[in-house]
């Protein structure tokens, strides 16, 4: 997954914890606009979601955060 995306995710993850705390989930499509604009990053990102690490459609921040720090 593109390192771009990484920071945007883990900033999405930092926000919505701050905001509601540590057992807030999240859906996949939390890290995108309402418009799909970048469909070849969006299919990047569904197969490190869904197939990669056969996540759920919600699960929590703090897992997703996780996970993308350790990949860095």
């Amino acid at each position: 997954m593109r390192e771009s995306f990484k920071k945007n995710i883990i900033e999405v993850c930092n926000k919505k914890i701050e905001a509601k705390g540590d057992n807030v989930g999240l859906s996949f499509y939390a890290f995108f606009a309402n418009k799909n604009d970048d469909p070849e990053l969006l299919m990047e990102v569904a197969k490190w979601w869904i197939w990669e690490n056969r996540l759920d459609h919600f699960e929590k921040a703090v897992k997703i955060r996780g996970m993308v720090e350790n990949e860095k």
